[in-house]
C-alpha cells in the first residue's frame, strides 16, 4: 500500500512562506507528477513527504497513518535524486545491495532481491561493473535499483533525468513508465519539463509559488486549463494567449488557442500576417506569424509547409477549440 494524503500542509523558512497550504490525495499505485517552473516549491513538497524537511503545519498521512513527525527511514519511502549518489568504489551489485546490508538482511535475501532488481532494470550484465564504467542512464538505473530492493510503499523521484542528454532522457522516461506499470507502486515524480509530465503521469499537480494551480490527468489539463498560468505552461509549443479587441470579440478578456488548432493557408483565413520564423521539423512545421492587432501567433501545421521568413500566412483558429479567460485570468466555462 502507498496511499499518501497531505492535509493543509504548509512550509515556512523563517518569515518566507514557501508552501502556503496544500491539500492533496495520491492514490495507492498512482503515478503523480509535480510540475512547475524553477522555485515553485515542487521539490520542497516532495521533501516534506519524504521527511527530509519538517512540516510547519498540517499533516502527512501514509496509508492512513500520521507520518508527519516520523523520521525518513520510518516512512517506508524510497527517494531517487537528480545526482545518482552511487559509491564509486563499489560494484553495481554492492551499490544496489547497500541499503539491505545496512538493514541487516540475510545474504540469501540480499542476493535474490539484487538480482531481481537488476533483471527488471536490464542491469544483470553490469553487476560487476563500477559506476565509472557506466553511462549516465545506466547509473540512474542503478540508483533506481537501490530504491527497488527496499520494496518501498512509494518511490519519490526528484528530477532524476536532468543530468542526461536528450536521447537518454526519452529512453529513461519510457523505462520509468514501464517500471511503474510493472511494479504498480505509487510514484511521485518532480520535474520542470511539462513533456515529461504529460507523457508519464496518471495525474499532474501544477504548482506556482507553492500553490496548487490545478490537479488532473494530462488531457484534463490540456483540454480545460483552470487559468492562464496552466494554459501557458501545459502544451508544447505554448498556447497562444490573445488580448484586446480580438479577445473581446470572441467572448473573453483573454482567449487562448493552441498552435495545433490553427489552420494555415496561403490564400484565405481569419487573420493575415507575416511569417517571422518557420520551424521546419519534417513531421510538422511551426509558424511564428506576426498578425496586426493580435500579436505573434504560433501555428502548427502537419508536414512541410512552404512558407518562409517574410512571406504572408493566412490563419484560421478552430472556434470549437478556443479557451476563454476572464479579467482575473480564470477560465470562463
Amino acid at each position: 500500500m502507498g496511499a499518501i494524503r497531505l492535509e493543509q500542509v504548509t512550509k515556512r523558512f523563517e518569515s518566507a512562506v514557501v508552501i502556503p497550504r496544500v491539500d492533496l490525495e495520491i492514490a495507492d499505485g498512482e503515478f503523480m507528477v509535480f510540475v512547475g517552473p524553477s522555485g515553485c516549491g515542487k521539490s520542497t513538497l516532495l521533501r516534506l513527504i519524504a521527511g527530509l524537511e519538517d512540516v510547519s503545519s498540517g499533516r502527512v498521512l501514509i496509508d492512513g497513518i500520521d507520518a508527519t513527525r516520523l523520521a525518513p527511514a520510518q516512512r517506508g519511502l524510497a527517494m531517487v535524486f537528480q545526482s545518482y549518489a552511487l559509491y564509486p568504489h563499489m560494484t553495481v551489485y554492492k551499490n544496489i545491495a547497500f541499503p539491505l546490508k545496512m538493514a541487516g538482511s540475510e545474504l540469501a535475501a540480499i542476493d535474490r532481491k539484487v538480482r531481481a532488481a537488476a533483471q527488471t532494470l536490464n542491469l544483470t550484465q553490469y553487476l560487476d561493473y563500477k559506476p565509472g564504467q557506466l553511462s549516465g542512464g545506466q547509473r540512474q538505473r542503478v540508483a533506481i535499483g537501490r530504491a527497488i530492493v527496499r520494496e518501498p510503499k512509494a518511490f519519490l523521484f526528484d528530477e532524476p533525468l536532468s543530468n542526461l542528454d536528450a536521447a537518454l532522457r526519452v529512453n529513461m522516461r519510457l523505462e520509468i513508465t514501464e517500471l511503474h506499470q510493472s511494479l504498480k507502486t505509487t510514484m511521485i515524480y518532480v520535474t520542470h519539463d511539462q513533456i515529461e509530465a504529460m507523457t508519464m503521469a496518471d495525474r499532474i499537480v501544477v504548482l506556482r509559488a507553492g500553490n496548487v494551480e490545478q490537479v488532473g490527468s494530462p488531457l484534463d489539463l490540456y483540454r480545460a486549463p483552470n487559468n492562464l498560468f496552466v494554459a501557458g505552461f501545459i502544451g508544447s509549443p505554448q498556447m497562444n494567449l490573445i488580448q484586446g479587441a480580438e479577445a473581446e470579440k470572441r467572448g473573453g478578456t483573454t482567449i487562448g488557442i493552441r498552435p495545433e488548432h490553427i489552420r494555415a493557408s496561403h490564400d484565405a483565413g481569419d487573420w493575415v500576417g507575416t511569417v517571422g520564423i518557420a520551424e521546419h521539423l519534417g513531421s510538422d512545421t511551426i509558424l511564428h506569424v506576426s498578425v496586426e492587432g493580435v500579436g505573434i501567433v504560433k501555428a502548427r501545421v502537419e508536414g512541410e509547409f512552404a512558407l518562409r521568413h517574410g512571406q504572408k500566412a493566412h490563419l484560421t483558429p478552430d472556434p470549437t477549440k478556443l479557451h476563454r479567460f476572464d479579467a482575473d485570468g480564470n477560465r470562463v466555462p
